[in-house]
């Protein structure tokens, strides 16, 4: 861990670092390629007194509200939470109507919210720093 202007780098050096020695990036183009540049850019304008600029893919407030509800859904489905009680505590129990729950939106909303986050916990945390196909 390298710790610029009190920001971390996570950096693998086959040696000791040296100080003042001259040091060059290996990055394997692989699916990772692009957010390992951003992240070695990043490290190169820190290690020369500028600043680094923003992180990778930073989220969006929504998108983070949306991975966090869609984790609690599924924390709460894999406890054995039915879909109206997993409803109930992301929407309110005022907004989740006596009857027609089977065709209520907030069901369909719920039941979409555990499926991404057994979509997120298959795909991995790399995932989220990746942009998705329609940024690209």
């Amino acid at each position: 861990m390298l710790s610029i202007a009190g920001l971390d780098h996570r950096v693998w050096c086959k040696d000791r670092p040296v100080a003042g020695a001259l040091y060059a990036a290996e990055l394997p183009f692989d699916g990772d390629l692009e957010a390992r540049v951003h992240a070695a850019r990043r490290l190169w304008r820190a290690a020369n007194g500028r600043a680094p600029g923003p992180a990778f893919h930073q989220l969006s407030k929504q998108r983070r509200e949306r991975l966090s509800a869609a984790i609690r859904a599924l924390d709460a489905h894999r406890e054995g939470g039915s879909y109206r009680s997993i409803a109930e505590a992301l929407f309110g129990k005022k907004r989740i109507p006596d009857r027609a729950w089977k065709t209520h939106d907030l069901r369909n909303r719920t039941i979409r919210l555990v499926r991404g986050g057994i979509k997120l916990m298959r795909s991995g945390y790399r995932k989220l720093l990746r942009p998705s196909r329609k940024e690209k």
